[in-house]
């Protein structure tokens, strides 16, 4: 029981972390002319004394055939191989627990813990409220029927104006990255550069340097849930 209850804690504590972390989000270039915001503090998690973990190995785990998990992250896009069963991360499907399996490959052995090991913890809602439909569009109607505000509408349209008048807002390709694993001084730069230049390494240090202090928190949870973590102590 205790440990189930600080594994509990462990997640809480990841899911207000993320909550913070993407509090930073968003992007500059918005149709509305916004005042910039204030560059934010480093990303500071408290962690237990002592705490001092590599998380090298955990990018550097196989998630697919000649596929690790730095290729999961980077670059930011949800890729798909035909030839190759479906299911996250070979694309997704509705019922995929991609931010789950995501987490469970950022932080657990996969050696040792199965991909869907935060999947099957009793923790979030186990599938939609509602089945989805047989049919495309596949979800099914919005709840309730509350009126959204007036917003300044961007005017693109997508039939037939050119891709280059196109304005991204935020960068959601590969779920949880730019949520968990870009801290908030780089989610400006981050929205507003292209997943091509990902490969590049640009976002590397910012990747390992959050990992890093996320392992370093959580790493007495993982150990009190005997949860066998990837990243390996200095």
């Amino acid at each position: 029981m205790r440990r189930s209850l600080r594994l509990t804690a462990g997640v809480a504590s990841l899911s207000l972390a993320l909550l913070l972390t993407a509090c930073g989000g968003g992007d500059s270039k918005t149709s509305t002319p916004v005042t910039p915001p204030a560059q934010s503090a480093p990303l500071v998690i408290p962690a237990p004394s002592g705490a001092n973990f590599n998380v090298l190995p955990c990018l550097s785990q196989l998630v697919a055939p000649g596929k690790t998990v730095a290729n999961l992250v980077v670059p930011d896009t949800v890729t798909i191989d035909l030839n190759a069963p479906s299911g996250f991360p070979n694309g997704r499907r509705l019922t995929d627990s991609v931010i789950d399996i995501t987490l469970a490959a950022l932080f657990l052995d996969l050696t040792r813990e199965p991909v869907t090991r935060f999947v099957n913890l009793p923790l979030g809602p186990q599938a939609n409220e509602v089945p989805f439909r047989p049919d495309f569009p596949y979800l099914a109607p919005a709840n309730g029927n509350a009126t959204l505000p007036p917003f300044a509408a961007s005017g693109f349209n997508f039939r037939t104006d050119a891709p280059a008048a196109y304005t991204r807002v935020d960068r959601m390709g590969m779920p949880a990255v730019a949520t968990v694993v870009i801290g908030p001084n780089e989610k400006l730069n981050y929205n507003d550069g292209d997943p091509i230049n990902d490969d590049k390494l640009q976002y590397y240090p910012e990747i390992n340097r959050t990992l890093k202090a996320f392992a370093d928190a959580l790493s007495d949870d993982f150990a009190a849930a005997n949860l066998k973590m990837c990243a390996t102590p200095n």
